[in-house]
Protein backbone atom coordinates (compact mmCIF):
# COMPACT_ATOMS: atom_id res chain seq x y z
CA UNK A 1 0.00 0.00 0.00
CA UNK A 2 1.29 3.30 -1.04
CA UNK A 3 1.18 6.65 1.27
CA UNK A 4 -1.57 7.87 -0.88
CA UNK A 5 -3.48 4.97 -0.76
CA UNK A 6 -3.63 5.09 3.20
CA UNK A 7 -6.77 5.27 4.73
CA UNK A 8 -7.95 9.17 6.51
CA UNK A 9 -7.24 9.46 10.01
CA UNK A 10 -8.02 13.03 10.80
CA UNK A 11 -10.11 15.56 8.01
CA UNK A 12 -11.21 18.80 8.66
CA UNK A 13 -14.12 20.25 6.90
CA UNK A 14 -14.49 24.08 6.96
CA UNK A 15 -12.74 24.71 9.96
CA UNK A 16 -13.46 27.88 11.42
CA UNK A 17 -12.39 29.56 14.65
CA UNK A 18 -12.78 32.79 16.16
CA UNK A 19 -11.61 34.29 19.33
CA UNK A 20 -14.11 37.42 19.46
CA UNK A 21 -13.03 39.37 16.34
CA UNK A 22 -10.25 37.69 15.41
CA UNK A 23 -10.49 34.98 12.85
CA UNK A 24 -7.86 32.30 13.74
CA UNK A 25 -8.52 29.46 11.35
CA UNK A 26 -9.87 30.20 8.39
CA UNK A 27 -12.18 27.20 6.36
CA UNK A 28 -9.44 24.82 7.00
CA UNK A 29 -9.38 21.92 4.48
CA UNK A 30 -7.50 18.69 4.55
CA UNK A 31 -7.17 15.30 4.85
CA UNK A 32 -4.09 13.59 7.32
CA UNK A 33 -3.50 9.73 6.65
CA UNK A 34 -3.58 6.92 8.88
CA UNK A 35 0.37 6.07 10.14
CA UNK A 36 1.55 9.32 8.35
CA UNK A 37 3.99 11.69 10.36
CA UNK A 38 2.50 14.68 9.48
CA UNK A 39 3.74 18.21 10.03
CA UNK A 40 1.49 21.59 10.55
CA UNK A 41 4.26 24.65 9.75
CA UNK A 42 4.43 28.09 9.89
CA UNK A 43 5.51 31.32 11.36
CA UNK A 44 4.02 32.36 15.11
CA UNK A 45 0.76 33.37 15.18
CA UNK A 46 -0.79 31.59 11.76
CA UNK A 47 -3.09 29.21 13.85
CA UNK A 48 -0.97 25.77 13.91
CA UNK A 49 -1.02 25.58 17.41
CA UNK A 50 -4.60 26.16 17.38
CA UNK A 51 -5.57 23.50 14.71
CA UNK A 52 -3.61 20.62 16.89
CA UNK A 53 -5.83 21.96 19.68
CA UNK A 54 -8.67 21.15 17.74
CA UNK A 55 -7.76 18.23 16.90
CA UNK A 56 -6.99 17.62 20.67
CA UNK A 57 -10.09 18.73 21.90
CA UNK A 58 -8.67 21.42 23.72
CA UNK A 59 -9.97 24.05 21.45
CA UNK A 60 -13.73 23.89 20.25
CA UNK A 61 -14.10 24.99 16.71
CA UNK A 62 -16.60 27.81 16.13
CA UNK A 63 -17.95 26.23 12.48
CA UNK A 64 -16.80 23.07 10.18
CA UNK A 65 -16.47 19.68 11.44
CA UNK A 66 -13.19 17.95 12.69
CA UNK A 67 -13.40 14.47 12.33
CA UNK A 68 -11.25 11.26 13.72
CA UNK A 69 -11.16 7.69 11.78
CA UNK A 70 -14.20 8.56 10.30
CA UNK A 71 -15.91 10.19 13.28
CA UNK A 72 -17.28 13.48 13.97
CA UNK A 73 -15.63 15.06 17.34
CA UNK A 74 -18.05 17.55 17.77
CA UNK A 75 -19.41 17.67 21.81
CA UNK A 76 -16.20 14.68 22.29
CA UNK A 77 -14.05 15.80 25.25
CA UNK A 78 -10.65 15.65 25.31
CA UNK A 79 -10.19 12.57 27.58
CA UNK A 80 -12.42 10.56 25.57
CA UNK A 81 -10.64 11.08 21.68
CA UNK A 82 -7.99 8.53 20.78
CA UNK A 83 -5.17 11.13 20.75
CA UNK A 84 -2.65 11.98 23.10
CA UNK A 85 -0.86 15.34 23.10
CA UNK A 86 3.30 15.44 24.16
CA UNK A 87 3.24 19.56 24.91
CA UNK A 88 6.62 21.63 24.30
CA UNK A 89 7.04 21.80 28.36
CA UNK A 90 6.94 18.03 28.31
CA UNK A 91 4.54 18.14 31.60
CA UNK A 92 7.07 16.09 33.30
CA UNK A 93 6.30 15.64 37.17
CA UNK A 94 9.54 16.54 38.92
CA UNK A 95 8.41 15.34 42.15
CA UNK A 96 7.94 11.53 40.66
CA UNK A 97 10.14 9.28 39.18
CA UNK A 98 10.16 7.83 35.58
CA UNK A 99 7.87 4.99 36.12
CA UNK A 100 5.41 7.05 37.83
CA UNK A 101 5.79 9.70 35.08
CA UNK A 102 5.02 7.22 32.47
CA UNK A 103 2.22 4.92 33.94
CA UNK A 104 -0.09 8.11 35.17
CA UNK A 105 -2.08 7.81 32.40
CA UNK A 106 -3.13 4.31 33.50
CA UNK A 107 -3.88 5.15 37.28
CA UNK A 108 -7.99 4.30 36.26
CA UNK A 109 -6.77 1.61 34.27
CA UNK A 110 -8.51 -1.54 35.20
CA UNK A 111 -5.01 -3.53 34.66
CA UNK A 112 -3.50 -5.38 37.70
CA UNK A 113 -0.24 -3.77 39.39
CA UNK A 114 1.93 -6.46 37.83
CA UNK A 115 0.44 -5.50 34.07
CA UNK A 116 0.90 -1.86 34.22
CA UNK A 117 4.26 -2.15 35.59
CA UNK A 118 5.06 -4.58 32.45
CA UNK A 119 3.58 -1.73 30.17
CA UNK A 120 5.56 0.88 31.52
CA UNK A 121 8.70 -1.09 31.12
CA UNK A 122 7.28 -1.65 27.24
CA UNK A 123 6.99 2.26 26.88
CA UNK A 124 10.12 2.89 28.13
CA UNK A 125 11.93 0.25 26.27
CA UNK A 126 9.80 1.88 23.10
CA UNK A 127 12.22 5.21 23.58
CA UNK A 128 15.03 3.88 24.60
CA UNK A 129 15.15 4.10 28.40
CA UNK A 130 14.80 0.25 29.28
CA UNK A 131 15.96 0.79 33.15
CA UNK A 132 15.11 4.25 33.70
CA UNK A 133 12.16 3.59 35.92
CA UNK A 134 13.43 4.09 39.42
CA UNK A 135 15.37 7.22 38.72
CA UNK A 136 14.05 10.42 39.70
CA UNK A 137 12.44 12.69 36.99
CA UNK A 138 14.33 16.19 37.60
CA UNK A 139 17.89 14.06 37.25
CA UNK A 140 17.14 13.59 33.46
CA UNK A 141 18.83 15.22 30.66
CA UNK A 142 16.39 17.40 28.33
CA UNK A 143 16.68 14.66 25.56
CA UNK A 144 15.41 11.96 28.25
CA UNK A 145 12.63 14.16 29.59
CA UNK A 146 11.67 14.37 26.12
CA UNK A 147 11.50 10.61 25.84
CA UNK A 148 9.80 9.95 29.31
CA UNK A 149 7.14 12.21 27.51
CA UNK A 150 6.36 10.11 24.73
CA UNK A 151 6.77 6.97 26.37
CA UNK A 152 3.88 8.72 28.77
CA UNK A 153 1.59 9.65 25.61
CA UNK A 154 2.12 6.35 23.72
CA UNK A 155 1.48 4.11 26.71
CA UNK A 156 -2.63 4.89 26.25
CA UNK A 157 -2.03 3.23 22.56
CA UNK A 158 -3.64 6.34 20.99
CA UNK A 159 -4.33 6.28 17.68
CA UNK A 160 -2.94 9.67 16.50
CA UNK A 161 -0.01 11.34 18.62
CA UNK A 162 0.42 14.77 19.08
CA UNK A 163 3.69 16.83 19.19
CA UNK A 164 3.72 20.53 20.29
CA UNK A 165 6.95 21.41 19.05
CA UNK A 166 8.62 19.00 21.31
CA UNK A 167 11.98 19.94 20.24
CA UNK A 168 12.50 23.27 20.96
CA UNK A 169 13.88 23.31 24.46
CA UNK A 170 16.97 20.93 22.93
CA UNK A 171 20.10 22.03 21.87
CA UNK A 172 20.89 21.76 18.06
CA UNK A 173 22.96 18.71 18.10
CA UNK A 174 20.22 17.01 20.38
CA UNK A 175 17.79 18.42 18.52
CA UNK A 176 18.77 16.38 15.45
CA UNK A 177 19.14 13.37 17.14
CA UNK A 178 15.74 13.15 18.44
CA UNK A 179 14.46 14.05 14.83
CA UNK A 180 15.74 10.96 13.56
CA UNK A 181 14.42 9.03 17.13
CA UNK A 182 11.07 10.56 16.16
CA UNK A 183 11.04 8.95 12.84
CA UNK A 184 12.32 5.67 13.80
CA UNK A 185 9.61 5.74 16.86
CA UNK A 186 6.50 6.44 14.02
CA UNK A 187 7.62 3.79 11.73
CA UNK A 188 8.06 1.78 14.50
CA UNK A 189 4.49 2.19 16.83
CA UNK A 190 2.69 2.43 13.08
CA UNK A 191 0.69 5.44 14.18
CA UNK A 192 -0.38 8.64 12.87
CA UNK A 193 2.09 11.63 14.16
CA UNK A 194 0.90 15.42 14.14
CA UNK A 195 3.93 17.81 14.34
CA UNK A 196 3.59 21.38 14.91
CA UNK A 197 6.62 23.21 14.46
CA UNK A 198 7.77 26.31 13.14
CA UNK A 199 11.41 25.30 11.94
CA UNK A 200 11.40 24.52 8.16
CA UNK A 201 14.40 21.58 8.50
CA UNK A 202 12.71 20.40 11.17
CA UNK A 203 9.87 19.37 9.17
CA UNK A 204 11.71 18.46 5.67
CA UNK A 205 13.19 16.09 7.86
CA UNK A 206 10.85 14.36 9.60
CA UNK A 207 7.25 14.68 7.23
CA UNK A 208 5.43 12.68 4.68
CA UNK A 209 3.38 15.90 4.57
CA UNK A 210 3.58 19.11 5.48
CA UNK A 211 1.10 21.63 5.62
CA UNK A 212 2.15 25.33 5.75
CA UNK A 213 0.22 27.91 7.56
CA UNK A 214 -0.51 31.26 6.75
CA UNK A 215 -3.01 34.07 8.50
CA UNK A 216 -4.39 30.82 10.02
CA UNK A 217 -5.25 29.46 6.26
CA UNK A 218 -3.60 26.40 4.78
CA UNK A 219 -1.08 27.84 1.81
CA UNK A 220 0.23 24.66 0.76
CA UNK A 221 -0.41 20.91 1.65
CA UNK A 222 2.39 18.36 -0.23
CA UNK A 223 4.99 16.40 0.45
CA UNK A 224 8.47 17.62 1.21
CA UNK A 225 10.27 17.33 -1.95
CA UNK A 226 7.16 19.12 -3.87
CA UNK A 227 6.93 21.86 -1.18
CA UNK A 228 10.37 22.73 -1.69
CA UNK A 229 10.97 22.18 -5.47
CA UNK A 230 7.72 23.66 -6.28
CA UNK A 231 6.00 25.52 -4.25
CA UNK A 232 2.78 27.17 -5.16
CA UNK A 233 3.59 30.64 -4.32
CA UNK A 234 5.91 33.25 -3.56
CA UNK A 235 5.33 33.38 0.01
CA UNK A 236 5.43 29.42 0.86
CA UNK A 237 8.58 29.80 -1.41
CA UNK A 238 10.17 32.54 0.66
CA UNK A 239 9.53 30.26 4.02
CA UNK A 240 10.81 27.30 2.98
CA UNK A 241 14.68 26.87 2.63
CA UNK A 242 16.46 30.07 0.56
CA UNK A 243 14.91 30.87 -2.91
CA UNK A 244 16.81 33.60 -5.03
CA UNK A 245 14.22 35.72 -6.37
CA UNK A 246 15.05 37.15 -9.75
CA UNK A 247 12.69 39.71 -11.71
CA UNK A 248 11.12 38.83 -15.22
CA UNK A 249 8.98 39.59 -17.93
CA UNK A 250 6.45 37.39 -19.66
CA UNK A 251 7.17 37.02 -22.90
CA UNK A 252 4.23 34.47 -24.14
CA UNK A 253 2.06 31.65 -22.86
CA UNK A 254 1.11 29.00 -24.46
CA UNK A 255 -0.55 25.90 -23.88
CA UNK A 256 2.07 24.05 -21.54
CA UNK A 257 4.98 26.41 -22.40
CA UNK A 258 5.40 29.85 -20.51
CA UNK A 259 8.78 32.11 -22.14
CA UNK A 260 10.04 34.09 -19.93
CA UNK A 261 12.89 37.22 -19.64
CA UNK A 262 14.61 36.82 -16.54
CA UNK A 263 17.25 39.63 -15.55
CA UNK A 264 20.51 38.49 -15.62
CA UNK A 265 19.44 35.12 -17.01
CA UNK A 266 18.14 35.99 -20.65
CA UNK A 267 15.03 34.53 -21.96
CA UNK A 268 13.99 31.07 -20.86
CA UNK A 269 11.48 28.32 -21.96
CA UNK A 270 9.51 26.62 -18.89
CA UNK A 271 7.37 24.07 -18.82
CA UNK A 272 3.55 24.82 -17.11
CA UNK A 273 4.52 22.79 -14.38
CA UNK A 274 7.35 25.24 -13.59
CA UNK A 275 4.23 27.98 -13.41
CA UNK A 276 1.86 27.91 -10.19
CA UNK A 277 -1.65 29.77 -10.63
CA UNK A 278 -1.00 33.52 -10.70
CA UNK A 279 -1.63 35.23 -8.10
CA UNK A 280 -1.62 38.87 -9.69
CA UNK A 281 1.79 39.56 -8.25
CA UNK A 282 5.31 41.31 -10.06
CA UNK A 283 6.40 38.07 -12.24
CA UNK A 284 9.51 36.14 -10.65
CA UNK A 285 11.51 33.81 -11.10
CA UNK A 286 12.81 31.48 -8.32
CA UNK A 287 16.01 29.85 -8.15
CA UNK A 288 17.10 27.34 -5.27
CA UNK A 289 20.95 28.16 -3.99
CA UNK A 290 22.17 24.51 -4.94
CA UNK A 291 20.63 24.62 -8.05
CA UNK A 292 23.17 27.28 -9.07
CA UNK A 293 26.92 26.30 -9.38
CA UNK A 294 30.20 27.76 -10.16
CA UNK A 295 32.16 26.88 -13.16
CA UNK A 296 35.87 26.27 -12.55
CA UNK A 297 38.80 26.11 -15.01
CA UNK A 298 38.42 23.33 -17.00
CA UNK A 299 34.61 22.94 -16.98
CA UNK A 300 31.96 23.53 -18.96
CA UNK A 301 27.90 24.40 -18.52
CA UNK A 302 26.21 21.37 -19.21
CA UNK A 303 23.25 23.79 -19.95
CA UNK A 304 23.15 27.21 -19.37
CA UNK A 305 26.00 29.78 -17.76
CA UNK A 306 26.06 33.04 -16.81
CA UNK A 307 28.79 35.45 -16.22
CA UNK A 308 29.11 37.05 -12.39
CA UNK A 309 31.33 38.73 -9.90
CA UNK A 310 31.00 37.57 -6.18
CA UNK A 311 30.38 39.99 -3.68
CA UNK A 312 29.92 37.61 -0.43
CA UNK A 313 31.59 34.44 1.05
CA UNK A 314 30.26 32.90 3.79
CA UNK A 315 32.18 29.71 4.75
CA UNK A 316 30.55 26.51 6.41
CA UNK A 317 32.87 23.96 6.77
CA UNK A 318 31.28 21.58 4.69
CA UNK A 319 29.51 24.29 2.50
CA UNK A 320 30.43 27.57 1.19
CA UNK A 321 28.03 30.35 0.03
CA UNK A 322 28.83 32.77 -2.28
CA UNK A 323 26.41 36.38 -3.05
CA UNK A 324 26.66 36.63 -7.14
CA UNK A 325 26.00 39.70 -8.97
CA UNK A 326 24.67 38.09 -12.41
CA UNK A 327 25.75 39.27 -16.01
CA UNK A 328 26.78 43.32 -15.21
CA UNK A 329 23.12 43.67 -13.51
CA UNK A 330 22.26 44.78 -10.00
CA UNK A 331 20.39 41.41 -9.80
CA UNK A 332 22.77 39.23 -6.54
CA UNK A 333 21.44 35.41 -6.39
CA UNK A 334 23.65 32.97 -3.25
CA UNK A 335 24.24 30.05 -4.78
CA UNK A 336 25.87 27.00 -2.84
CA UNK A 337 29.28 25.11 -3.15
CA UNK A 338 30.22 22.01 -1.31
CA UNK A 339 33.87 22.25 -0.15
CA UNK A 340 35.44 18.93 -1.66
CA UNK A 341 39.43 18.54 -1.53
CA UNK A 342 40.76 19.97 -3.99
CA UNK A 343 37.71 23.20 -4.51
CA UNK A 344 39.44 26.08 -3.68
CA UNK A 345 37.06 28.93 -1.74
CA UNK A 346 36.78 32.14 -3.97
CA UNK A 347 37.24 35.24 -3.06
CA UNK A 348 35.59 38.53 -3.18
CA UNK A 349 35.56 40.52 -6.30
CA UNK A 350 36.50 36.64 -8.65
CA UNK A 351 34.57 37.38 -11.88
CA UNK A 352 33.06 33.43 -12.09
CA UNK A 353 30.25 31.96 -14.73
CA UNK A 354 27.29 30.50 -13.38
CA UNK A 355 26.00 27.31 -14.65
CA UNK A 356 22.05 26.92 -14.10
CA UNK A 357 19.25 24.84 -15.48
CA UNK A 358 16.15 26.05 -16.90
CA UNK A 359 14.71 23.35 -15.59
CA UNK A 360 15.09 24.56 -12.10
CA UNK A 361 13.38 27.59 -12.33
CA UNK A 362 10.02 28.47 -10.55
CA UNK A 363 7.93 31.13 -11.93
CA UNK A 364 5.42 33.42 -9.53
CA UNK A 365 3.14 36.32 -11.02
Amino acid sequence: MTSADKPTMIEFKDVHKYYGDYHALRGINGKIRAGEFFSLLGPSGCGKTTLLRTIAGFEDISSGAVLIDGKSMANVPANVRPTNMVFQSYAIFPHMSVAENVGFGLRRDPRSKAEKAKAVEEALEMVGLKGYGARAAHALSGGQRQRVALARALILKPKVLLLDEPLSALDKKMREHMQVELIKLQRQVGITFILVTHDQEEALVMSDRIAVMFEGEIAQLADPETLYRRPNSKKVADFIGTMNFIPCEIVSEAGEHVTVDAKGLGRVDLDIGQAPPARGEAPVVGLRPETLTLLYPGQTATERATEGVIDEVIYFGDMTYYDVYLGGTDVEVRLSMRNVPGRPVLDVGTKVQVAWSPSALVLFR
